[in-house]
């Protein structure tokens, strides 16, 4: 989910609150709060505490899940914010692999059990994505990993499904493989995977749970003419850097997203109107 912010660059909890109760109802079964999307990177950890806990309540009562992104490239900061989070009553965690410091497989594998055993009873979702992180965690340490009991899933954005079937041969059945990119959601579920870590679903979550359940049910002709209709929408969603145009999108159709958080910039005029052909298109302004 994104952080709206008001005019002034505080976050805008009331929004917030608004945003996560209209995603559930529009098909999505939880909302990942201070992830990529939420610009993480520019919240400060006590807007991040407040966060997880205005959405929990805002959709609690339509049973939707909150996943909280409390990644670090600090193992001793991950845990500290996770435990922070699961006593706010969080429903999992999102642990991005550390970025910057590129550790070796053998110190992913240790941050990432340190975390999961200061929090055993918190279900953890790995986040595997090289393009921001410059390290990659590999299938082999994925299945280290999976054999820790509250390690459940893994985001995989890599954009290779090789890497993805590499996971899903590996790992348990019951081990989770979510997509991390819109445009890969059905191909991954041709190899195994369970769903979809979305930014689309801000605009389209309704259709996204008739296409995954499309697939399920054993039509995959369906899924794959909504995937198709679709697909437009998922290429202009990364026309600029995450989620400088969801956020503008969401703007065009009414909701008050307010400031970018700087160094993230507002979409340039030319590729707003590029992405508002789209949207007009689609039906969705």
């Amino acid at each position: 989910m994104v952080t709206p912010f008001a005019a002034d660059g505080s976050v805008n909890y009331a929004v917030a609150e608004r945003l996560a109760a209209h995603l559930v109802e529009q098909g999505s079964d939880g909302i990942v709060v201070c992830g990529t999307t939420g610009e993480s990177p520019t919240l400060t950890v006590e807007e991040e505490w407040e966060l997880f806990r205005v959405v929990k309540s805002a959709i609690a009562p339509k049973n939707g899940k909150v996943i909280a992104g409390t990644g670090s490239n600090s193992t001793a900061e991950a845990i500290h914010a996770t435990q922070k989070a699961a006593k706010i009553g969080v429903d999992g965690t999102l642990q991005v692999v550390p970025y910057y410091n590129k550790p070796p497989q053998a110190g992913l594998y240790e941050h990432f059990k340190a975390i999961a055993t200061a929090c055993p009873d918190l279900p953890v979702m790995l986040y595997n994505i090289p393009g921001r992180t410059s390290c990659r965690l590999e299938p082999e340490t994925i299945a280290r990993l999976a054999k820790i009991d509250n390690i459940v899933a893994v985001k995989e954005a890599s954009g290779s499904l090789d890497i993805a079937s590499q996971i899903r041969t590996l790992t348990p059945t019951d081990f989770s493989l979510y997509s991390g990119d819109d445009s890969l959601t059905l191909p991954l579920l041709a190899v195994g995977g369970t769903g979809v870590v979305s930014v689309a679903s801000h605009l389209v979550g309704t259709q996204l749970q008739q296409m995954i359940q499309a697939f399920e049910g054993g039509q995959p002709q369906k899924a794959c003419q909504i995937h198709l209709n679709l697909f437009p929408l998922f290429k202009i969603l990364f026309c600029s850097t995450n989620p400088i145009p969801i956020k503008a999108a969401l703007s065009l159709k009414g909701w008050d997203m307010g400031m970018m958080r700087p160094p993230l910039y507002p979409l340039s005029p030319e590729l707003e109107i590029q992405l508002k052909t789209v949207l007009q298109e689609m039906s969705l302004i």
